[in-house]
């Protein structure tokens, strides 16, 4: 139940990456393979099979290359790493949606799904929690998560020297921002998982 929902969620994450970067002109992951959404090329070992199956709510997928010097002209490449970046997260955002509106329909047209098949229920609501938990964790602003991409490329230039400072101390803060990880995401999870309960009731 954690391991079908999380796996779509990472695949769909690193395409969105991809994606992204292709239109803008940087076919660096096309070449490698990675601008498909076959989950076989996203994999890791570690962060998308194993933590799953141990019934860790929690993992990755091998990070999409990006390089921002193969944009096309046009596209600053601070503002291409961004687009680049937020597409991830965004990806997870709209797949929640995605889930919640599904949910809203078979709980409109065929409710005795809902309720005899719970497996249904159950997938589509870990779907939900999953993808909004993926997006808010990778927007923190700590490298390598896309939060911190996002902020590299909007950082005022004055501020960049404290930027630099909070960057080398990251190896340190993502093992504090994962151990507290629950902590930090339960509350702005909940709210925004409380926007799309709200969204499959108002189509059922």
């Amino acid at each position: 139940m954690i391991l079908i929902p999380l796996l779509l969620s990472l695949t769909v994450h690193e395409w969105a990456h991809a994606w992204s970067a292709y239109r803008l002109g940087d076919d660096t992951a096309s070449i490698q393979g990675r601008l498909t959404l076959n989950p076989i090329a996203h994999i890791d070992l570690v962060g998308t099979l194993v933590l799953p199956l141990l019934g860790i709510p929690f993992g990755w997928a091998k990070p999409v290359p990006v390089n921002p010097t193969r944009f096309r002209r046009g596209v600053g490449m601070s503002t291409g790493m961004v687009m680049t970046a937020a597409a991830g997260p965004l990806s997870n955002v709209v797949l929640a949606f995605l889930a919640a509106v599904a949910f809203g329909l078979i709980g409109r047209f065929s409710p005795e799904t809902l309720t005899h098949t719970m497996g249904i229920s159950s997938l589509l609501t870990t779907l939900i929690v999953i993808n909004v938990s993926l997006a808010i964790f990778n927007l923190i602003p700590i490298p390598p998560l896309d939060g911190s991409r996002v902020v590299d490329g909007l950082i005022p230039y004055g501020w960049r020297p404290r930027w630099e400072s909070i960057v080398r101390l990251s190896p340190m803060l993502l093992i504090a921002v994962i151990f507290f990880s629950s902590s930090i995401i339960t509350g702005p999870a909940t709210f925004v998982v409380g926007l799309l309960t709200r969204v499959i009731t108002a189509i059922q």
